[in-house]
């Protein structure tokens, strides 16, 4: 087994990612607790370091309000793909291959809700980390974002690991233990297990954040 790339590596890969046209696009995903915020974090505040001018965009802005997924009947699967605006995402992905700037919605988690036009790529920004759940799709409509990518990551965070992880995070916003694991294992390690058998092989792979 060949070792994890480093951060500087990863870097390297990114630098010499094409523009497309203006910008590059990096696919940052995992499942559910992998640590693709935190992953993304890592790289951008690396390449700032090189001189790029570089976004980091969470895809969780796209998440359907909880009004509209009552009347599906979906509020219990919140999170899973079809609770997404996906063509929303798609639409962003595309202007973000502009050279204007570009104004995007992010997630309140305390609140659940997510709040538009509360984010912003700048005009001069020639690098985009976008991270999320479900970037690397080989299902419709998520698998159209193939194309836009000039570089992809995905992160293969062990199972018991994305537990344990999900679990605290749940505790973390006020569930009992019993709630927290219900919901880590009812939906999240659900959505997890959908990722890992629909997912494209990204360019590179982690198992941990990049150093």
């Amino acid at each position: 087994m060949q070792p994890e790339p480093t951060l500087a590596a990863i870097c390297d890969q990114i630098m010499q990612a094409p523009l497309g046209p203006h910008r590059r696009l990096i696919a940052v995903a995992g499942a559910p607790g992998s640590g693709k915020s935190t992953t993304a974090k890592h790289i951008a505040d690396a390449l700032a370091a090189h001189g790029l001018k570089v976004a980091v965009v969470p895809m969780d802005g796209f998440h359907l309000d909880n009004r509209l997924l009552d009347v599906d009947g979906s509020r219990a699967r919140k999170g899973a793909p079809h609770t997404f605006d996906a063509e929303g995402l798609i639409r962003l992905v595309t202007a973000l291959q502009s050279n204007d700037a570009v104004v995007y919605p992010l997630f309140d988690r305390s609140r659940d809700i997510a709040i538009a036009g509360a984010g912003r790529v700048d005009a001069d920004v020639d690098t985009v980390l976008i991270e999320g759940n479900y970037l690397l799709l080989n299902t419709a409509p998520w698998n159209r974002l193939a194309a836009c990518w000039a570089l992809t990551i995905s992160l293969a965070t062990p199972r018991e690991v994305l537990h344990a992880r999900l679990v605290q995070r749940w505790l973390d916003h006020g569930m009992t233990r019993v709630d927290a694991e219900a919901r880590a294992l009812g939906n999240d390690m659900k959505n997890a297990e959908f990722i890992t058998a629909n997912e494209n092989a990204a360019d590179i792979r982690l198992t941990e954040n990049p150093k």
